[in-house]
């Protein structure tokens, strides 16, 4: 297939020229034959960009992807995150993290949750508006973002605010009877229940209820 713009007979004629080879002497330094390098300049037949970038770099050059504005485009990050199969995630679909779309799982209690998932295309998306607004890249691995671990910092967060909110109750004298140092004993359901919406929310069997009102 033909790329409008892209004129593989002068860019190969201009690597020859850069590089001051013959086309059997570029082919012999590449690694290919002659009559590969003849039928690409001449439009016959296309070129493996591998082989096309090894001629480039005998002639001081490069090949690069550019993009409308005339900059260069690197390729995806190959450190980006994979599924936990070592899989990369299909290139064209966003990755999330899981925790960004737990839903996902809610109705599925027996399955693990991934650290990272990815969003589906849909039919009706607005094409144009796909290639603009998403992200350049996929995800890059952080510390923190499995599951276990969000749902960690979360409960120290909110355990955090609750602290600093009894912490200034308790020096307004508005809990006398408060002990001081407050050590919260709330184990990891009471998070599971609570949306940081209101009043502390704590499972049944919560022996600390370390509610502030």
């Amino acid at each position: 297939m033909a790329a409008s713009g892209f004129d593989l007979p002068g860019l190969l004629r201009r690597i020859r020229r850069s590089a001051d080879l013959s086309q059997r002497e570029l082919a012999a330094r590449i690694g290919t034959s002659k009559s590969a390098i003849a039928a690409a300049e001449t439009g016959a037949a296309g070129l493996d960009a591998r082989v096309l970038a090894a001629a480039a770099q005998l002639g001081g050059l490069r090949v690069a992807l550019l993009d409308g504005q005339g900059d260069e485009v690197g390729g995806m990050d190959p450190d980006a995150v994979r599924d936990r199969g070592g899989r990369r995630f299909p290139a064209h679909l966003d990755t999330v993290l899981s925790e960004e779309r737990s839903w996902r799982w809610d109705h599925r209690p027996h399955l693990s949750r991934p650290t990272y998932t990815f969003d589906r295309r849909l039919p009706w998306d607005d094409a144009d508006c796909r290639t603009t607004v998403r992200p350049d890249d996929h995800l890059l691995p952080q510390a923190g973002d499995t599951p276990e671990e969000r749902a960690a910092a979360r409960r120290a967060e909110q355990w955090r605010r609750r602290r600093e909110e009894l912490e200034r109750r308790f020096l307004a004298g508005e809990l006398r009877d408060l002990a001081d140092p407050f050590t919260c004993t709330c184990p990891a359901g009471c998070d599971e229940l609570d949306d940081g919406g209101g009043r502390p929310v704590h499972t049944d069997d919560c022996p600390c209820r370390c509610d502030m009102g």
